[in-house]
């Protein structure tokens, strides 16, 4: 009886990069199964899959399909978006600090057989350096490429939950790119809600990353997901001169209030930024028509997105919170999701793109809408499994949506869609810089 071999290529890569399993040696026609164990922040993550040898006796992920086990069907990493963590409720998918590597450990068998394996995943790759920042009231974390640059910037931004987005930050500059986590809650020395965030924060992060890395072309893009997507198209109409590009994650096409993330002093129906020191208009704001008790009372798991489609029955109020992005002088992408739980991010980034077309918009436009994908867009191979979650701020279960492998799909088509556009504002930039 030959052998089982186990091969995988590449063995050591950045994360976004896909892997070739290959099994040889097993007997025509033979269940073979593959399992995988991550260990993330310290807890172990598994998946498992059966597979039906070849007439050569060969299995490959890339070619062949999963008939049972963790998912099915064709899918080179799908022993990575299927894993479920072995303790219950975790949801940390990187270890800290992010720029520490993923180790999996592959363990392929067949009728008494087996062969072990593994691959490496990075977030940070060869010459990227990690800096934290603590300057002019800013809190943050700034990557850089390897090399001397000048490098284009760009600066990220997270959504409800808070915190600084280490993970994106490492990946884009590993990509190119100096890369300004900016933290603006839920971060050392910051408050821990969202509640009456003052837009002339990020106003001076965007000064900084100006002054700090000397961006190419003086590019600097923002980055945003959910109530960070939110966000840059509000700082892309507000601060249009410093914003060369704008990328939204599963963005809102108005002013929210504070919702999970508020300060329970101020409520979920509070403000959330300000401007001048006044508090910017929200679309639950004199809302004739929005209601908590779709979510509240909705049946388990809880949808946010169905209390959010109440408020946008009000026309009026939604005239008043909608975000001018008009005023955005770069190109804007998109990125949205059919069965988002948090919020309505397909009908939002329609919005987007409508009020865009209408005024004449100068610059590329690009819309990604995922059919059956859910609010949690990341980037490529990691796990999709853990949909219900407890808000990190406010501690309400609910779900994002989606299914595990349609969010997959999404999160690899999704980082290569906003690689390519920001690929191409670069260019533009430049561009615009000789004419």
């Amino acid at each position: 009886m030959t052998a089982l071999t186990l091969s995988i290529e590449p063995a050591d890569a950045l994360i976004d990069v896909p892997r070739r399993i290959v099994v040889r040696g097993a007997q025509p026609g033979a269940e073979v199964s593959l399992s995988a164990t991550t260990s993330r922040a310290g807890v172990a993550w598994r998946a498992q899959a059966s597979f039906r040898a070849d007439a050569q006796g060969t299995v490959d992920t890339t070619r062949d399909a999963a008939t049972g086990g963790s998912y099915e069907g064709v899918s080179p990493m799908g022993l990575i978006w299927s894993q479920v963590p072995e303790v219950a409720g975790r949801r940390e998918t990187f270890n800290q600090p992010v720029t520490d590597a993923l180790n999996t450990e592959v363990q392929a068998s067949s009728q008494g057989s087996s062969a072990t394996g593994g691959f490496v995943q990075r977030l940070a790759g060869a010459g990227v350096t990690r800096r934290e920042v603590r300057a002019e009231g800013l809190v943050g974390t700034l990557y850089l490429p390897a090399g001397e640059g000048p490098h284009p910037a760009v600066m990220i931004l997270n959504g409800s939950g808070g915190g600084i987005n280490e993970p994106r930050a490492a990946l884009y500059a590993s990509h190119g790119y100096a890369a300004f986590a900016l933290g603006y809650f839920k971060a050392p020395g910051l408050s821990d809600y969202i509640s009456n965030t003052p837009l002339e924060y990020f106003q001076r992060g965007l000064q900084w990353l100006r002054r700090e890395v000397r961006p190419l072309h003086d590019f600097v893009a923002i980055s945003g997901q959910s109530r960070g997507g939110e966000l840059v198209l509000l700082l892309g109409a507000t601060f249009p001169e410093a914003v060369s590009a704008v990328v939204a994650y599963v963005p809102g096409a108005v002013v929210h209030s504070g919702q999970n993330a508020a300060d329970p002093q101020v409520g979920r129906e509070g403000p959330t930024w300000l401007l001048d020191g006044k508090p910017l208009p929200h679309v639950w704001e004199n809302n004739r028509t929005a209601s908590w008790k779709p979510f509240d009372d909705g049946p388990a798991p809880h949808r946010h997105e169905r209390a959010i489609l109440t408020a946008l029955q009000d026309p009026e109020a939604v005239a008043r919170a909608r975000i001018p992005v008009e005023r955005i002088q770069g190109p804007v992408m998109m990125l949205s999701a059919t069965d988002d739980g948090s919020w309505p991010s397909s009908l939002y980034s329609r919005m987007v793109r409508d009020r865009l077309a209408e005024t004449g918009h100068a610059h590329d436009v690009r819309w990604l809408d995922f059919e059956n994908g859910g609010h949690l867009i990341v980037f490529p191979y990691v796990p999709t499994t853990q949909m219900v979650y407890a808000h990190p701020v406010s501690g309400k279960i609910s779900t994002s949506g989606g299914n595990p492998r349609d969010n997959a799909r999404a999160d690899e088509a999704s980082w290569a869609g906003v690689l390519a556009f920001l690929h191409d504002a670069v260019a533009a930039k430049a561009q615009g810089a000789k004419q």
